[in-house]
């Protein structure tokens, strides 16, 4: 097969150009008019769930996810079972990575043993097997154990990054502590149990040189945060997701699909990772794809699991509220998504073996039931949306084509 792509805009050292391409694959021929036609994004936080909870995603199913989103790369979170804390629990995910991914997969190595917060991994053994290093989940809660983390890290060349939560302030919130929680008798996560680890952990940055990411940023405490140390020079960078762009805790409904950890936060929030990332102190858009079964996410607000899955929406839902809103440039989103995670974190996606095309002119409803992950908890069910992915390709072989091979 080879794809003809007809009077395709490419985007091509940040800008675009006009042009036609055939791609070649195995037998026939595929013909796309019009196209966008990107670098293949790359999602530095997901979780692909497998060893250990394939009920609820595989690395087949969730890497055939990124595909159909996009995306050429995927950072694959290590809440697993058995968590990669060494050698031998890393091989038992790489092993599964090797066998079935359709995309490029970047397992990160933990912090501490079993994500525990109790002894440092060994993080030398698999420093040139993992992207970085994470608990995420679970904040470090120690000083002391993220100080020696951090340390190890600088050692190692290799970035920590932080799931930021202080546990002694969650008071077993469900949602923000916010407007929505008050008028409807929840009890809320509040904003300093992100923003307060925050903090510490970039006056650590600050004693131990490590490079340092922040995960999925919700508050505007922790973007000024980041805002600053930038400005004094420290090697920080963060991501934020989708949802904490586009909704506010006062989209919230009685259902599992809104609950997410960190939590959709208030208008106030929303508008200042905006301005994050239209002044660069936000890096980078990354999903958190975090599938769950459906009886998982079926107790509503209080009693759902945390997460939801995005590996599949991201781009159309941030094209639709950011780009076509007039809020982002779109050569200013792939770089959010393409650019920026790629120089970070070290992942190599070069062009034509990995890239994504888009009809930028179609506009869908967003169905779960239409999804390849096994996850289909999303807070933007139902919407309508602009930005159809046509096919990806990733490593050079065909990772997505749509079964619409005229347009």
């Amino acid at each position: 097969m080879s794809i003809l792509v007809k009077d395709a805009l490419v985007y091509e050292d940040g800008r675009f150009v006009s042009r036609d391409l055939s791609i070649p694959a195995q037998g026939g021929a595929v013909a796309f008019h019009s196209l966008h036609v990107f670098p293949g994004f790359a999602d530095v936080h997901v979780h692909l769930r497998e060893p250990g909870f394939s009920y609820k995603e595989t690395i087949a199913s969730g890497t055939r996810a990124a595909a159909h989103g996009g995306y050429c790369a995927v950072c694959a979170m290590p809440n697993l079972n058995p968590v990669p804390d060494g050698l031998e629990s890393l091989e038992a995910q790489r092993s599964v990575i090797a066998r079935d991914a359709c995309v490029q997969v970047l397992p990160y190595g933990a912090i501490t043993v079993g994500e525990k917060g109790e002894a440092l991994s060994d993080m030398a053994a698999m420093a040139p097997y993992v992207c970085a290093f994470s608990d995420d989940g679970r904040g470090v809660q120690s000083d002391d154990m993220m100080r020696a983390a951090m340390r190890e890290a600088k050692r190692l060349g290799k970035l920590i990054c932080a799931h930021c939560e202080d546990n002694s302030l969650l008071s077993g919130g469900c949602i923000h502590d916010g407007e929505y929680a008050r008028l409807h008798g929840h009890r809320g996560i509040s904003s300093e149990s992100e923003w307060r680890q925050v903090a510490r952990d970039l006056a650590l940055v600050r004693e131990t040189g490590c490079g340092y990411h922040v995960c999925h940023v919700s508050t505007k405490e922790s973007v000024a945060l980041i805002r600053q140390a930038k400005r004094d020079g420290l090697d920080v960078t963060c991501e934020t997701g989708p949802h904490y762009l586009v909704l506010t805790d006062m989209d919230l409904q009685e259902d599992g699909r809104f609950k997410m950890n960190p939590p959709v936060r208030s208008a106030a929030d929303r508008d200042a990772l905006i301005e994050g990332l239209l002044d660069g102190t936000i890096d980078m858009i990354a999903t958190d794809h975090a599938p769950h079964s459906a009886e998982e996410k079926s107790r509503g607000l209080e009693g759902s699991l945390m997460g939801v899955v995005g590996l599949e929406t991201a781009f159309s839902v941030l094209y639709t509220h950011l780009v076509q809103k007039g809020v982002l440039r779109l050569e200013k989103l792939i770089e959010l998504l393409h650019g920026n995670p790629c120089r970070r974190f070290g992942i190599d996606l070069p062009a034509p073996e990995n890239l994504t095309a888009f009809d930028l002119s179609e506009s869908y409803e967003i169905q779960p039931e239409d999804f390849l992950s096994m996850g289909r908890a999303t807070p933007f069910a139902g919407e309508r949306v602009t930005g159809k992915c046509k096919f990806t390709i990733a490593g050079g072989k065909i990772a997505w084509l749509s079964s619409s091979t005229e347009n």
